[in-house]
């Protein structure tokens, strides 16, 4: 049985990003929408269904849990904020994965109380993506969430391929990268080479 997810997980903010990566080898991807109209979200959100659809590739919807329901996707992330106001038992009725972010232990437990099929720990490093009020995790604190964590644990934040493999060494089961692949001068050059590190 295949893994719930790659340990190459890119995050990428819209459809043009899924369209060039997928076809690269990506297995695992979300796609992160922010401020867009609605009509908008549900023309990409569709899109991105039938590509990773064609290329058996796991995708997973950023906070729009209702259009993914909707749309048929089967599998959504959501934030601490986006987790709050969520309706958990109409997603568990649907039948869809959820993957949570976590930043703190208080966090992980009002995460774990969700049933979710994977958590995610960051920033582990300093990220410039986008302004955080915690304070980078560390490599210590995500060896603790993969020991401690009943389900599979994704590392986010600052992550470079530099870095891949002492983050792989804490136990995390998958590295989110958004970073080092969005804002790389060779996107298309940097997903290969993760890749090749991943599948070896």
């Amino acid at each position: 049985m295949a893994p719930l997810l790659h340990p190459f997980y890119p995050v990428v903010p819209d459809i043009l990003w899924l369209t060039r990566l997928v076809p690269l080898g990506v297995k695992t991807i979300q796609l992160r929408i922010k401020d867009e109209p609605l009509d908008d979200v549900k023309r990409q959100i569709k899109q991105a269904i039938a590509i990773c659809g064609r290329h058996d590739c796991t995708l997973i919807i950023n906070d729009y849990w209702r259009e993914a329901i909707e749309l048929g996707a089967t599998f959504i992330h959501l934030g601490q904020e986006d987790l709050a106001k969520a309706d958990l038992d109409e997603i568990s009725r649907s039948g869809l994965k959820l993957g949570l972010s976590t930043h703190s232990h208080e966090e992980l437990d009002i995460a774990l109380a969700a049933k979710p099929d994977y958590v995610a720990l960051g920033p582990v490093w300093e990220t410039s993506l986008k302004k955080m009020k915690w304070q980078p995790q560390g490599l210590e604190r995500l060896q603790e969430w993969a020991k401690q964590s009943p389900v599979p644990v994704v590392a986010i934040g600052g992550i470079t391929l530099e870095r891949a493999q002492k983050t792989f060494a804490t136990g995390a089961a998958s590295i989110a990268v958004v970073t080092d692949v969005v804002f790389h001068a060779n996107p298309e050059q940097r997903v290969k080479a993760w890749l090749a590190l991943v599948n070896e």
